[in-house]
Parts: C-alpha cells; sequence; structure tokens
C-alpha cells in the first residue's frame, strides 16, 4: 500500500498537468526559427470546449499571461500562452531596441502561428476553432499571422492600432502614452508635428496591418478605450470602419471611459463574441 502511495506521489510531481478547480495546466515547449520557447495550454474543466485560442503579448519583455489563458478556461475556451521569446522560460533574444522592425513583427508572428500549432496537432483541441488574441502590439502581428496561415479561424483584438507603425508613433508621442479623459485626435497629434516625420529604413517596412486585413475573410473583433492615449482610437476605427464597408467580418467595440489596458473590464465581452461565431 505504502509503495502505491509513493509511486501516486511519483506520478503526480512529475506529471505535466496540474488540476485546479476550473482547468488543467498542461506545460508545452515548440520551437520557432530555430529557437525554443515555452508556455502552458491551460484547458477548461468544463465539459463543453468552445474553441481554442493562442494570446499574443503586447510590447515589452512579457511573460506568459497566466491570468487571461485561466480566464479563458473558465468560460470553456482553451488558451495557450506563452513567454515571449528572450523572456521567462523561453530562449531566443528579446529585441527591446527595434521591437516595431519589420523583421521583429515578422518574427513574432511567426512565433505566434508556432503556439497555434500546438493547439492544431494537439489530440485535445485539434478539432476545436483556432483564434489568435492579443493586446496592443499584436494589433500588428496578429493580422499578419492570420494571412501566413489558414488554421486562425478568427481573432480578438484589445487595443490594437488598425495605422501603420509610423501613425502610433506620431500619436503617442504627443500623448506621452498617457490615457485621458480627453484624448486628442490622430490628426490634431499629426498637426502639431514641427518636423516631417521620416520611417527609418534600418527597421525595414512601415507596417500596416490594412495590408492583411484586406486580404484575410476571417472574423475579427476589436475592442478599444474611449481613454487610450497609447493607440490613435479614432484613426483605428475609421480604418476597421473601411473594411467592413468592403465587405469584412471585422467588428469592434469602444468603451468610454477606459484606457489602453482594457481587458479586465471587457472580457466578457469577447468571450460573448467569441461564442457568437
Amino acid at each position: 500500500m505504502i509503495k502505491k502511495i509513493i509511486l501516486a506521489l511519483f506520478f503526480l510531481l512529475n506529471c505535466n498537468f496540474v488540476l485546479a478547480k476550473d482547468y488543467a495546466i498542461e506545460e508545452v515547449e515548440f520551437s520557432s526559427h530555430n529557437t525554443k520557447l515555452a508556455g502552458s495550454i491551460v484547458f477548461p474543466n468544463s465539459e463543453k470546449w468552445h474553441s481554442a485560442v493562442v494570446f499574443v503579448h503586447g510590447s515589452g519583455k512579457q511573460s506568459r499571461n497566466m491570468y487571461i489563458a485561466k480566464r479563458f478556461a473558465s468560460q470553456g475556451i482553451v488558451a495557450l500562452v506563452y513567454d515571449k521569446r528572450g523572456a521567462g522560460r523561453s530562449g531566443g533574444t528579446y529585441e527591446g531596441n527595434q521591437s516595431v522592425s519589420e523583421m521583429n513583427i515578422t518574427l513574432l508572428a511567426d512565433d505566434s502561428l508556432a503556439a497555434l500549432k500546438v493547439l492544431h496537432d494537439h489530440p485535445k483541441t485539434k478539432n476545436l476553432p483556432l483564434g489568435l488574441t492579443g493586446i496592443s502590439q499584436a494589433g500588428w502581428i496578429v493580422p499578419l499571422a492570420a494571412e501566413k496561415s489558414s488554421m486562425v479561424s478568427f481573432m480578438v483584438l484589445w487595443s490594437g492600432p488598425v495605422c501603420k507603425v509610423s501613425e502610433e508613433d506620431i500619436f503617442s508621442k504627443y500623448t506621452a502614452d498617457l490615457d485621458s479623459e480627453q484624448v486628442p485626435s490622430y490628426e490634431e497629434a499629426l498637426s502639431a508635428r514641427k518636423v516631417k516625420y521620416i520611417w527609418p529604413d534600418f527597421l525595414g517596412k512601415d507596417s500596416d496591418p490594412s495590408e492583411s486585413l484586406q486580404k484575410i475573410t476571417i472574423p475579427g473583433l476589436w475592442i478599444f478605450g474611449g481613454s487610450d492615449g497609447s493607440v490613435p482610437v479614432d484613426l483605428s476605427i475609421k480604418r476597421l470602419q473601411q473594411h467592413i464597408n468592403s465587405g469584412r467580418k471585422y467588428d469592434y467595440k469602444l468603451f468610454s471611459g477606459l484606457g489602453h489596458n482594457n481587458i479586465p473590464e471587457t472580457f466578457d465581452n469577447a468571450v460573448a463574441w467569441i461564442k457568437g461565431l
């Protein structure tokens, strides 16, 4: 009997599933551009699973967001979160100086697809609809990833810019990235410039998500805060509306009084939209 108890404890300690009240966690590793990345899949304990998603980071040296993953799991959505390359347990080098370069955005898009392939190939999730979700900088990464792979069935973006990197830079420099009850328009930020903005050639292409958004046909949701001082929300909604008018299945929700990091307050809206697909 004691031997059986010892064996059972050994199994629990070495099993890569960690049981909790509302979810189970599986630790995973996967490769992207010859770099090993580490993450966690959070499985719901509910009987019915609706879909599976990967959460893509915003800017900064970000590790896996377990808070987001557990919230998804509590709603019957499997979620994979991972450490950005060069952060946490992931290998590679974190690019801090040129994080918005064409090369880095493309690399991060490929990382997100490598994570999504884990869900695509997993025996528990391979038959579920797969989506990419994310915040902020993910607004440039996710549409590019969706254009590159048919694995992506839908996308949800919090505070994701629908404009060029240079346009976001013009706006955020003017606002100092500060949320405000009275956020200026993009045109005000542009008109206030004393010197013409010149995109540096060494960063490669000035990434524009609209180039991908006009090609892909999957549904997408953007959630914005009306007090966001980091992303030109008015310009982003204007561009989104143009895509909607051209027949794309995109939606957006604008929440007055909320700023750039609005996931906690709007999470249920994202889940409702996903479950409505």
